[in-house]
């Protein structure tokens, strides 16, 4: 089973795009069209922005989104998926790059989410935290111990886990990490507590803006965050998709499940083509894997 899988927020990198735009008609069509979309020329941020103007959460997931679907509608017809999978705001590339979801309905969704999360953000001060070097069990009892919201919010391989909550909870549950012998517990500089509770708000907004897009089957099976299960029924999709915000990403065990159901080669599409295959090594260090 060959595998396409996509990225999400903190894949962005500065200039990401303009070969693209500069070498291929079909993608400086599509960029051309998502600025229109957009009201605005997202295209001048992703080609000329500093790594700071493509931090903002409304830029990011667009131009991440952008990146990763403009690629794969490049590939033309050796863009042959037969499983596709997504990292949290990757999923919705996914949906898109195997068919579930229109180039313009997609961006709509995503630049959507980005206002979305960008209100819930500003509206309780909140942050995420890196922890690598102990199990998920481990961490997952220190953040329930705590009386603060804080929750696992990123499996993102053995071995390394994103938690996410208030800024006392993180703060304290990093503190817990640290002396329950983590390789290293540090806090991360984002905007808030993405995949956590504290993003309800946002989760009702795009809920009702998910139920009104037409999401078809997608070609092949697309392996979602929340329950990291295979699935090509669009009413399963749109309710995960709904959940997928207050849910944490569970790319651990989408990985082991990829596996396990016979995956033999693992594309990476968009951002640096890194971060999600090195996330495989993890997993499985003898697995083919490139970048598209």
């Amino acid at each position: 089973m060959k595998a396409y899988v996509f990225p999400g927020q903190a894949s962005q990198f500065e200039g990401m795009g303009k070969d693209m735009y500069e070498e291929s008609a079909l993608a400086k069509g599509l960029f051309e069209k998502a600025n229109e979309i957009l009201g605005y020329r997202i295209t001048d941020v992703m080609f000329e922005g500093t790594a700071e103007d493509l931090k903002q959460t409304k830029i990011t997931q667009p131009a991440v989104f952008l990146h990763s679907v403009i690629k794969a509608k490049m590939a033309g017809d050796d863009f042959q998926p037969e499983a596709v999978a997504g990292h949290s705001l990757g999923e919705f590339s996914a949906l898109t790059a195997a068919g579930s979801l229109s180039f313009e309905d997609g961006l709509k969704l995503v630049s959507q989410r980005a206002d979305a999360m960008q209100k819930a953000c500003e509206a309780q001060e909140s942050t995420m935290a890196a922890i690598i070097g102990l199990d998920d069990e481990v961490i997952e009892k220190i953040c329930s111990d705590l009386d603060e919201v804080v929750v696992a919010a990123n499996y993102n391989c053995p071995g390394q886990l994103v938690i996410s909550g208030s800024i006392e909870g993180i703060n304290a549950a990093v503190a817990a990490c640290n002396e329950a012998g983590a390789r290293m517990a540090v806090v991360l500089q984002v905007g808030g507590a993405f995949h956590s509770p504290l993003m309800k708000s946002a989760e009702d907004e795009l809920k009702a803006a998910i139920e009104a897009t037409n999401i078809s089957a997608p070609k092949c099976p697309i392996y979602q965050n929340v329950n990291a299960k295979a699935s090509t029924d669009p009413e399963e999709i749109k309710a995960n998709l709904i959940a997928q915000l207050t849910s944490p990403v569970r790319w651990t065990q989408t990985m082991q499940n990829m596996i396990a159901d016979g995956l033999t080669e693992v594309v990476e599409a968009g951002g640096t083509g890194k971060t999600l295959r090195g996330f495989f090594k993890r997993v499985d260090r003898k697995l083919p894997s490139s970048a598209l």
